[in-house]
């Protein structure tokens, strides 16, 4: 009887098991997601909504509302969001149309160069225009010895810079987007219009462009975003009058109690408002009607000998603006003696040797804190892209809602939202959070979590649950069948998406220079204070590392998924 009751038992207990361990999994990925997101955003809006006491108030906003250079440095900082989207729009747009709609000589060529500029952190880039526009930069010097120009021109101090330096580093957002939804546009659709008379601009405007509100609008709030919330860009180029700007400024003087408490404020207000723009984003697309797209082949037509000699001019100058930052930077880093002369009249390694073999903490760091960030973006992200492909468990739908959130959350305010809520005291530690590096790993595995959700997600749904089914029929469950069966098909997406968050976990700049004490530099970190520093030819080094870097990645990644980026264009 009671070797009976034990072998009945035993399957019992292992049924109860595989029910468990699920349910326990999704417990801590939710744990994780409470504990290192939501706790630190919910840290700052409470700062914000209260006094020196702890009493819950709206007299900081006041304040906020009353001060006439903080609601400029608010108008600003929208201004030049907008204004970056209407720039990018205008230039990602008309590459996506002519590199998806239209064959001409050079187009595979310049498919694969517009993805170029995205692969580089906006901290190089602003850095490479320096170097060659700035106002003893390489254009400057060389109107002064051709044209005798006796006062240099400001090509990029000011708003009108950070505007130029967003929008050749942003527009690839715009136009992979736009090459997604154009792909998905019924021919039908346009053919039907041709035949009331809609050609031309008539049908681009009233037809094409609308069809593609889907994937525009993911690239347009994405591009308002990540400008909204860029502070280095405008620090080095001399513009504070940003939200972003005071956010930093105001964070790390450690004297006005005042201005810190302001800079908590701004935080805040970047969050709701990024919260605001994402829900508004998200319900503008609702509710239109895009039942009609569906993935299509659609025919390029081949431009005449002038009108190919337009296209390629565009693309050429966008390209060899995108392509300044690299000239200036790799010049820089390997140059001597460039001071007012168009380009070093020296050339060394000793930059390379300095921030390499000197100061190898800022390589080190990076590659071991993105390291670590991208096994806890696996760890935590595969799980939830399984959760949303495979299940409907309660709770998906908040789930992914947050997923899709942390891309809207400015780095800026989650580096402050950290330092607010992980100073105190960790239990048998004795240290804040914030007082010991793994906070970084932490930091970038939150901020880069979503790229290798969606790789996986996406490979997942490649895979038919017929497979999955079948291997449960002969007893392959649960871990069993995602490890035997599962696994080796998404493992593609997997690693293409980690390799996604690694590239942009060594570029992010926002949210690790305020968690960085001595000796945790990163590369991003290095960069900016080698540059306010002065040592201006030892961040261009850094800066090649991370380019190169970047480019490796992209090569690795365009490898591993079997086809290159560029291939998207058809």
């Amino acid at each position: 009887m009671t070797t009976t009751s034990a072998s009945v038992a035993r399957p019992l207990a292992r049924a109860r098991a595989r029910r468990l361990l699920p349910a326990l999994g999704v417990g801590v990925i939710w744990l994780f997601l409470l504990l290192f997101l939501v706790y630190p955003l919910g840290r700052i809006l409470y700062d914000a909504f209260s006094d020196d006491a702890g009493r819950l108030t709206i007299g900081n906003f006041v304040e906020f509302a009353h001060d006439a250079f903080y609601l400029r440095s608010l108008a600003n900082s929208l201004l030049l969001g907008l204004g970056t989207v209407a720039a990018t729009s205008a230039v990602g747009f008309a590459v996506a149309l002519l590199l998806v709609r239209y064959d001409f000589v050079g187009r595979n060529l310049f498919s694969y160069l517009t993805l170029i500029p995205i692969i580089s952190p906006p901290l190089v880039g602003v850095l490479g225009f320096t170097f060659i526009m700035g106002r003893a930069g390489t254009v400057n010097v060389l109107l002064e010895d051709w044209f005798g120009l006796v006062k240099p021109i400001n090509f990029v101090y000011g708003l009108h810079g950070v505007l130029l330096v967003e929008t050749l580093h942003l527009f690839p957002m715009i136009t992979l987007n736009v090459v997604d939804a154009l792909a998905k546009i019924d021919p039908a659709l346009e053919e039907a219009a041709e035949s009331v008379g809609a050609r031309g601009w008539t049908k681009l405007v009233r037809i094409t462009l609308p069809l593609t509100t889907p994937g525009y609008v993911a690239g347009a709030l994405l591009v308002f975003i990540w400008t909204f919330s860029d502070f280095a860009t405008p620090l080095v180029l001399g513009v504070h009058d940003l939200l972003a700007s005071q956010a930093y400024l105001n964070i790390v003087q450690f004297v006005d109690r005042r201005l810190f408490r302001m800079g908590i404020v701004i935080s805040a207000i970047m969050v709701v408002l990024a919260v605001v723009f994402l829900i508004a984003a998200r319900r503008y697309v609702a509710i239109k009607d895009y039942s009609s797209l569906s993935y299509s082949k659609v025919a390029r037509r081949r431009l005449s000998p002038l009108a190919q000699m337009g296209a390629v001019a565009f693309l050429s100058v966008v390209m060899l603006l995108s392509f300044i930052p690299y000239l200036g930077v790799v010049l820089a880093s390997v140059g001597r003696g460039w001071s007012l002369t168009p380009f070093p009249v020296r050339y060394t390694l000793v930059y390379f040797e300095r921030v390499i073999v000197e100061t190898p903490k800022y390589v080190v760091n990076s590659f071991l804190y993105s390291g670590l960030a991208v096994v806890l973006c696996v760890a935590v992200g595969v799980p939830i892209a399984w959760i949303l492909a495979r299940t409907r468990l309660p709770g998906r739908d908040a789930l992914d809602g947050i997923n899709t959130l942390i891309l809207a959350i400015p780095g800026t305010a989650i580096g402050i939202a950290y330092i607010r809520a992980f100073r105190f005291d960790v239990p048998g530690v004795g240290y804040g959070l914030t007082s010991l590096w793994i906070v970084l790993p932490l930091v970038l595995a939150i901020r880069r979590l979503p790229y290798t959700v969606r790789g996986s997600y996406a490979s997942l749904l490649l895979v038919h649950r017929s497979m999955e089914e079948a291997a449960a029929s002969v007893g392959a469950r649960g871990w069993r069948s995602f490890r035997d069966i599962t696994l080796p098909l998404i493992w593609r997406g997997v690693l293409v998406g980690s390799l996604f968050s690694f590239m942009t976990s060594l570029q992010e700049a926002s949210a690790v220079l305020f968690l960085s004490l001595g000796g945790w530099e990163t590369i991003t970190v290095g960069i900016f204070s080698f540059y306010i520093a002065g040592s201006a030819n030892e961040a261009a080094a850094l800066g090649v590392i991370l380019i190169l870097v970047a480019a490796l990645s992209v090569a690795v990644i365009n490898r591993i998924a079997g086809a290159r980026m560029g291939g998207m264009f058809g």
